[in-house]
């Protein structure tokens, strides 16, 4: 990008160089900043308090539609640029097409770094972290001013117009058939509201194969740990920072493979459902059709139920009963589950979006 309002890496590196000789500070953020209000200005002013130059790094065009989906960035990076290097308190803006600022953060390597008060040490990018640790970069988590935020202001401007159908994110790891029988279900006008997003943790799962074929926008989930079932605080920060910014209104797990937990269980109430191949209380956790086999037991089935704090302890919503017969095997009873999950789960998602 040649745009007068936009700084190289180099050019910032240098800047630097010439700063750490005068035995001056600089200081880095980075973010989006796609629609400017008044938490952003009073953020950069601080941070701008804190040394004697201040850079802002922005996510590219592409980047930012990839982080926070369709739709996004209402402006363009030169725009976002030019608007930031109107205020006193910027002195630089470099642009970056990554997801991560990594490569920002190695170029430029600053005296201090500046985020804002929705992030704490722990849900900082961990790759990040390391970077700034390992360079001795000073971290600082500034506060936010309440109620001012992007999603908000966006908001805003969208309480004039019309509601428009109710918002869906479906989150997946696998195959996706439960994705596709709800799918085809907003396709036909039965959900009573329309899939805006799936989300999945596995870059190539067939979740995101079956929103491809109905033309259905996804995002990846970078989980941020290989640890089975968790979800690092900085990657539960990112999903509850696109659902919002998507303005999804019910989130739907379908074989997400990952714990959901604070702060995104508090920032959608009673809007989390997930589908469970047992009849709760019976057999949680992993593995539950193969233990309903293994207790000789003569029913199980499915359940839908609302995610909380516990592992399938939520508010059970609907269940469907399937017969054990004999020589069912893992593979027959798990078809025949399938089977009632895919009856069950767009009209408990129906029910729930109509009384939204």
């Amino acid at each position: 990008m040649t745009h007068s309002f936009v700084s190289s890496l180099d050019e910032v590196a240098a800047l630097r160089e010439e700063l750490d000789g005068a035995g001056r500070k600089l200081v880095l953020t980075n973010g989006v900043f796609d629609v400017l209000h008044v938490g952003h200005i009073r953020y950069l002013n601080e941070a701008r308090t804190l040394g004697d130059a201040l850079v802002v790094a922005i996510n590219g065009d592409a980047s930012v539609r990839e982080l926070k989906g369709p739709g996004r960035p209402v402006n363009s990076a030169e725009e976002r640029a030019e608007m930031l290097r109107a205020l006193r308190c910027v002195d630089r803006v470099v642009v970056f097409e990554e997801r991560r600022a990594t490569g920002v953060i190695g170029a430029i390597r600053p005296h201090l770094y500046t985020k804002g008060g929705d992030y704490t040490a722990d849900s900082l990018i961990d790759e990040e972290k390391a970077l700034l640790d390992h360079l001795g970069v000073a971290i600082r988590i500034l506060a936010l001013v309440p109620g001012k935020s992007t999603s908000a202001t966006l908001a805003k401007l969208g309480d004039g117009k019309s509601a428009g159908p109710k918002r869906v994110a479906i989150l997946g790891s696998g195959h996706g058939s439960n994705a596709r029988a709800i799918l085809a279900a907003a396709k036909a006008g039965q959900l009573g509201g329309e899939v805006a997003v799936v989300i999945s943790d596995v870059a190539d799962s067939g979740i995101l194969r079956v929103a491809d074929e109905f033309g259905t926008p996804t995002l990846i989930l970078d989980p941020g740990t290989e640890k089975r079932g968790q979800l690092t605080d900085a990657a539960i920060k990112e999903l509850h920072d696109r659902l919002r910014a998507l303005r999804i209104d019910l989130v739907v797990c379908a074989g997400f493979l990952r714990i959901l937990r604070e702060p995104l269980l508090s920032a959608f109430p009673g809007r989390i459902l997930n589908l469970h191949p047992s009849l709760l209380p019976a057999y949680p956790g992993r593995n539950p059709v193969a233990m309903a086999l293994a207790e000789g037991a003569t029913e199980t089935g499915c359940t839908v139920h609302l995610v909380d704090a516990g592992i399938d302890t939520g508010e059970i919503l609907r269940q469907a009963r399937v017969a054990i017969v004999e020589g069912d095997t893992v593979e027959t009873l798990t078809a025949k589950i399938h089977d009632a999950e895919h009856r069950i789960y767009p009209e408990v998602i129906a029910e729930r979006l109509a009384g939204l």
